[in-house]
């Protein structure tokens, strides 16, 4: 296992033999999180980086990043306020701190991708087969500083909220929501999980997590989608291996 991937897993989920379906599933998605942002920094970083490839990695931090934080808000913090009435004002403390993530995402977003030439000639682009726009060709000089900025502040805040959420969401999804109550969330979640990029979630979860914790995040997804999974591993790890400038 790479460093990388350590560093993911040295948080206060760290695995234990007797965590619920609750603690492990939400350990290995913080952990995703962790090892987009921090691989979106380092490719920028890159200059051999592809540049098609980084934009879809950063289509994909900014949109699994807000569905993430929106299911929380929406549907995860009821739930335990209803459990837990006292982690109501910890809870909005990190609805706040979403709220900032928002921020960060949208100046993320806001960067433009395409190239030189393609700005020219009236953007000459291929839409994304997943994505949220286009795969670009290449990348103007002077987008790279621009990018890399916003890469690092998303890093930063995923890294410091996640250790604020952590410590408190753990302990009650440990002891307060009930395994019932945990299913028909994590339901909700993986039915409307965007499309977008998801081989890179099987192949962040396949460094994060062991097979069987992997196969219990992606159980709820529908069979013609798990027919796929096979697949999207395969262009994971392909995609994973340029990004991180590594040879087959």
């Amino acid at each position: 296992m790479n460093e990388t991937v350590r560093h993911a897993s040295d948080s206060p989920g760290s695995p234990d033999s007797t965590d619920s379906p609750a603690i492990t599933q939400t350990r290995l998605t913080h952990a995703t999180h962790r090892l987009a942002t921090d691989l979106l920094v380092d490719a920028v970083d890159r200059p051999s980086a592809d540049p098609g490839r980084l934009a879809e990695l950063r289509d994909f931090v900014v949109t699994h990043l807000r569905h993430h934080h929106e299911t929380e808000d929406a549907l995860l913090w009821p739930r335990i306020v209803a459990a837990a009435p006292e982690t109501e004002h910890l809870l909005h403390r990190l609805s706040q701190e979403h709220d900032r993530l928002d921020d960060a995402l949208d100046r993320l977003a806001a960067v433009d991708l395409t190239t030189g030439d393609q700005a020219a000639a009236g953007a000459d682009t291929e839409p994304a087969g997943h994505g949220v726009g286009p795969v670009r060709a290449g990348l103007r000089d002077d987008v790279r500083p621009v990018l890399r900025e916003a890469a690092v502040a998303v890093r930063d805040s995923v890294r410091d909220h996640l250790a604020h959420e952590e410590p408190v969401l753990f302990p009650v999804l440990r002891d307060r929501i009930t395994a019932a109550e945990w299913e028909e969330f994590a339901h909700q979640v993986v039915v409307t999980t965007p499309p977008v990029a998801g081989h890179l979630m099987i192949g962040f979860l396949d460094e994060a997590g062991t097979p069987a914790e992997v196969r219990s995040m992606l159980a709820d997804m529908p069979g013609p989608v798990q027919d796929l999974v096979p697949a999207m591993r395969s262009r994971a790890a392909e995609d994973l291996r340029a990004l991180r400038g590594e040879t087959s």
